[in-house]
């Protein structure tokens, strides 16, 4: 019996969103990843909310343009410079403890004046958000008598199965990027083999037309009939 009731108190927990005490609080950050086209000679920043005593991961790829590559810049919230990449392709920086405040991301193209660049970027939080509605679910399923299930390996449980499964959506997201990026590379170098092959098709066939012309003018013989 009151096994059963532990396993409703939970369910209802699962399902109902938390009220806090006195109102709502503010909604949590969530990851998040973004694609965007970015225009030769032009830089874009974007700007992330974050809040305190978390940790920030931000993950970026060029996946299409000449040279895959671009500079990378982060800021604090205070504008302090935390990262500064000069053309790469890609890169992972984690910033521990986070600042309450905006972080800036910027990407910058400004050294190719030909080629635009295709760039996809993720943002990744960690933080102990989810201490007070861990005691508070306690405090909800947990009646004065002791139950048959622990609690704890219940929580330990579930909070396992969260991060493997945030870290396979990860890992997914990543591959699709890296999918993208050399699918797109090989259609580039399709392009350009195509194009060659053309261009040497042409000249062959130039060469051809030019050998018969030649001998052709050395078999004529232009000598006047007597008569």
């Amino acid at each position: 019996m009151m096994a059963a009731g532990a396993a409703l108190a939970l369910a209802l927990w699962l399902l109902l969103p938390p009220v806090g005490v006195g109102g709502a609080g503010p909604p949590p950050i969530q990851d998040g990843e973004f694609t965007f086209l970015l225009p030769a000679g032009r830089k874009q920043c974007f700007y992330q909310s974050a809040p305190a005593n978390a940790s920030l991961e931000t993950e970026y790829q060029v996946i299409g343009g000449a040279g895959l590559d671009v500079d990378f810049t982060l800021e604090s919230p205070q504008g302090v410079l935390l990262i500064s990449e000069s053309r790469k392709a890609d890169g992972v920086h984690t910033v521990e403890p986070t600042e309450a405040g905006d972080y800036k991301l910027c990407f910058d193209n400004s050294f190719s004046t030909i080629s635009e660049k295709l760039v996809f970027f993720e943002l990744i939080f960690d933080s102990l958000q989810d201490d007070e509605e861990v005691e508070g679910w306690a405090e909800a399923v947990e009646p004065e008598e002791m139950l048959d299930v622990k609690m704890e390996d219940i929580k330990e449980s579930i909070e396992t199965m969260k991060t493997r499964l945030e870290r396979s959506i990860q890992m997914l997201t990543l591959l699709r990027a890296f999918e993208a990026r050399d699918r797109n590379l090989q259609e580039g170098n399709l392009e350009r083999v195509n194009f060659w092959s053309a261009v040497n098709v042409a000249v062959l066939l130039l060469v051809a037309v030019l050998q018969v012309c030649t001998l052709k003018r050395f078999f004529q013989d232009k000598r006047p009939v007597p008569t």
